[in-house]
């Protein structure tokens, strides 16, 4: 089951997520023993999982422990202080930072590139064709942001289509009704879409727009100060995660590990795998940059947050600089 289906609305998980104070020096607590890393159901981040059995972090001499959850609960972890880090969007980076749990995004693992989508009904060919119709997406999340950024390059507003707010998991019965012309989510959700609605097909997706939902390993800021030279081994970790699911040769045995991981065969996880672009050290440094638009982090994150504020899951417009720091891909 994909990581992205459980979360629930933007706004309640920033209510969600508002931490007393001393929760914010929790790391301390941390300081001797090996670094806790909160990972959930996302290819990006189940990737992670081919280090953990591989042993390839002993190797690498760095004390790891990775705890897995459900996306929301993997956030409220870290908020709380009871992990060092946390596997999330950037976009949700800033969400748990406006509430109190400040992180820095010290590398991207991944973008989305196809598994989010607009699901149309039969007959619809592209976002022009609903113009006046009715889209079901669940407000505040990525599918909306998807959306709105889809239609602006479709030449409309969002005013041009009627939202029809509902819960990501219930989109499959919600296309089915009639009631809806498209409908937004992520896979698994939007493949069960469109085997409830035979026909339908994407309109939009995430490829259409690299950058727009990245992915990050954000830490606690007073970890990235004390260990450093932990978390750089990590990075270096990563790589090698890269490389092995990359490669032809052993990426078969990549894919069975992290179809192991949640419970599915390797031919149903390969079609997850490929709808998600990993990054390797070299191509995030690229990214890692400041610059307007998706092919920066730093742009990304200003669409994020401009987003999150004009749709009232927070008020005041967050400092980007405050979650960046280069320092930690431009070391590699």
């Amino acid at each position: 089951m994909n990581v992205k289906h459980i979360r629930s609305t933007l706004k309640t998980l920033f209510a969600r997520l508002v931490i007393p104070a001393a929760a914010a020096v929790a790391i301390s607590a941390h300081a001797a023993q090996p670094l806790k890393i909160g990972y959930s159901d996302w290819p990006g981040w189940v990737a992670w999982q081919v280090a953990i059995d591989k042993g390839w972090f002993k190797e690498a001499g760095v004390a790891v422990d990775f705890e897995w959850f459900d996306y929301s609960a993997s956030m409220d972890a870290f908020s709380a202080g009871k992990i060092d880090a946390v596997t999330m969007t950037n976009g949700d980076a800033l969400v748990t930072g406006a509430a109190g749990g400040k992180s820095v995004m010290i590398m991207l693992t991944d973008y989305s590139n196809g598994n989010d989508m607009i699901v149309a009904k039969p007959g619809i060919k592209s976002l022009k064709d609903l113009k006046g119709k009715k889209v079901a997406v669940e407000v505040g999340l990525v599918e909306h942001l998807l959306l709105l950024n889809g239609l602006k390059k479709a030449g409309m507003k969002e005013s041009e289509v009627t939202l029809v707010n509902a819960k990501t998991n219930e989109m499959p019965q919600v296309l089915a009704t009639g009631d809806v012309s498209a409908i937004g989510a992520w896979q698994p959700i939007a493949g069960q879409a469109m085997k409830s609605q035979p026909g339908s097909r994407p309109v939009y997706t995430s490829a259409d727009e690299p950058g727009l939902i990245y992915d990050v390993l954000a830490v606690n800021p007073a970890s990235t100060k004390q260990h450093k030279a932990e978390w750089l081994k990590v990075l270096k970790v990563w790589d090698h995660v890269v490389k092995y699911i990359n490669d032809p040769k052993t990426q078969p045995d990549a894919v069975k590990i992290m179809a192991a991981r949640v419970g599915v065969t390797p031919q149903v996880y390969l079609p997850l795998l490929k709808g998600t672009k990993l990054l390797s050290l070299a191509e995030g440094k690229k990214i890692y940059v400041k610059g307007p638009g998706f092919s920066s982090l730093y742009g990304s994150s200003k669409v994020a947050d401009d987003f999150n504020v004009a749709n009232g899951v927070y008020k005041t417009h967050q400092d980007l600089d405050s979650y960046l720091d280069p320092s930690f891909t431009n070391a590699e």
